[in-house]
């Protein structure tokens, strides 16, 4: 095996005799956009800012990965037309981009993907009124989503047919928008490869997916057992999988355990990969000239006065209403804290084409309103909300906190929550959901709170304004600490390394060509 020397390339070891595997990412989104520069005539690429490519970058330096994803943007669609034929390298990530039918795609987007599966999965829906799967909603679910994720299939197997038949392919779906590929990977191409898909949002238990009819939650489920395993970030999310596939598929079994399921002659495991970030990166932006010049505005606002600070894409899930609703039960039941705190609000709209989201940020921007209206003084504002998308800026904000709050209702992970800490240098207190996942991680140096609770969460901001500046070092140290030791590089190189590890264990026990009736692989 290859030497693991703790460095972002050598996180895999690869066994000696075994090929060189393939990577295949698939995404909605791809790791880079593309527009067309008008004055020069031809496109540029950039790359995304996301942990999942900074992870992937580092695994690209050494083995071979190539990522699938959708055409979004007219430059992207004029690049895939360019290159229909055959994957690209782009900065040594090799591309291939997938351009679906416009009806299709807001199909499988902004119907089915965005609301009904995200709303699902974070328990969203008002059910005495949404959702109400008509007519239109089953259009979208055939003629959108199983579409879509169809064309994510069909091109990823035709470019493992193009590889020897005995290189090792590891396919690894991401999130709620590709469900479905795993069955009509292994339709395609059986055994042939590893399906291993990542969960970026929660799994919820078994009642929530009762709002889904029987037939597009049996194809679901069903494809998702056909993956060799799954990856979720927490063992909450692993077991509520399990526990669902069981209550809804005939056949499935789970025999006592909590991360794996039997079904159809194979075992799926359902693991736990809790994401995290890019370390260096964060720490590097929080030293760039950019990000103190945006640090030295934010420290002009605050003046003297403590910062609660939060930082959310604009989502009904991130609970940002309820926020409010606690800062004003602060303002009210601790008086001694008016004109000497303030509350900075750094919103990225998000979705604003469902009318979920659009109409949640105008309610945020209302209650803001009458926060102000109702505690503003001569020279202070209770409450600051910028808009728009601007990392630099948020982590010049998260260098100056007391509080920082984050307070969803449901969250996969909620990388904010391991960003602020990293770079905050005030022993800045987090202020944590019971319901976000990094709650199992960094539970233990965060006050935590019930989303629910807005009484409680103003008792909380009250005890973290107020509490001795020895046990606020103390937290906050130690929280960074626990941070630092993990990194987004490991995060994706463990889910690579099971993969390799059961291709290895195949090789061990592939059957020879004469014994009969070989059994399946898990």
């Amino acid at each position: 095996m290859a030497e693991n020397n703790g460095t972002g390339n050598d996180l895999i070891n690869i066994p000696d005799g075994m090929g060189e595997p393939l990577i295949v990412i698939a995404s909605n989104r791809g790791p880079y956009s593309f527009s067309i520069n008008t004055e020069k005539g031809q496109l540029e690429s950039q790359r995304g800012t996301g942990g999942l490519v900074t992870a992937l970058a580092a695994l690209a330096e050494r083995y071979d990965v190539l990522w699938v994803a959708s055409a979004l943007s007219s430059g992207d669609k004029q690049w895939a037309r360019e290159h229909a034929s055959a994957p690209r390298d782009v900065d040594g990530i090799t591309l291939f981009m997938i351009q679906h039918k416009d009806d299709a795609y807001h199909q499988y987007y902004n119907l089915i993907a965005n609301p009904l599966l995200w709303f699902i999965q974070h328990e969203m829906w008002n059910v005495p009124r949404t959702p109400s799967i008509n007519h239109e909603m089953w259009d979208a679910w055939e003629q959108g989503y199983v579409e879509v994720n169809r064309s994510f299939a069909k091109a990823i197997a035709k470019m493992v047919k193009d590889q020897p038949a005995d290189r090792p392919i590891i396919v690894m779906p991401q999130d709620y928008h590709l469900y479905l590929v795993p069955k009509y990977l292994r339709e395609d191409l059986g055994d042939r490869v590893q399906i291993q898909p990542f969960l970026h949002i929660p799994w919820p238990g078994p009642d929530s997916w009762r709002l889904l009819p029987g037939q597009m939650r049996d194809l679901l489920l069903e494809s998702m057992l056909e993956a060799d395993r799954l990856g979720f970030q927490t063992k909450k999310d692993a077991f509520n999988f399990v526990q669902t596939v069981r209550f809804y598929v005939d056949g499935a079994h789970s025999y006592g355990s909590r991360n794996s399921v039997e079904y159809d002659g194979r075992k799926v495991t359902a693991k736990t990969y809790p994401i995290s970030i890019d370390v260096d990166k964060v720490a590097s932006i929080a030293q760039e000239p950019e990000t103190s010049l945006q640090k030295n505005q934010f420290m002009s606002i605050v003046g003297d006065r403590q910062l609660i600070l939060r930082v959310d894409r604009v989502e009904p899930s991130k609970n940002i209403l309820r926020g409010l609703e606690a800062f004003r039960a602060l303002l009210e039941r601790y008086p001694e804290h008016r004109g000497r705190v303030q509350m900075m609000m750094l919103l990225v709209p998000s979705r604003m084409q469902v009318s979920e989201y659009s109409d949640y940020l105008q309610d945020i921007m209302a209650t803001a309103g009458m926060i102000n209206a109702d505690y503003s003084e001569a020279f202070w504002e209770p409450v600051r909300v910028v808009l728009g998308n601007n990392y630099t800026r948020a982590i010049a904000a998260m260098q100056l906190y007391d509080i920082l709050l984050v307070n969803p209702i449901a969250d996969g992970m909620n990388l904010v929550a391991k960003e602020g800490p990293l770079v905050n240098n005030r022993d800045g207190i987090l202020i944590l959901s019971e319901n976000a996942g990094a709650v199992y991680e960094l539970g233990d140096y965060a006050l935590t709170v019930s989303p629910f609770d807005t009484f409680g969460t103003a008792n909380a901001m009250h005890a973290a304004l107020t509490m001795n500046p020895g046990e606020r070092h103390e937290l906050s140290e130690q929280m960074k600490a626990l941070i630092q030791k993990a990194d987004v590089r490991q995060w994706f190189a463990s889910q690579v390394q099971d993969a390799v590890n059961a291709l290895e264990s195949q090789l061990k026990n592939a059957p020879t060509s004469s014994t009969p009736d070989a059994t399946k692989s898990a």
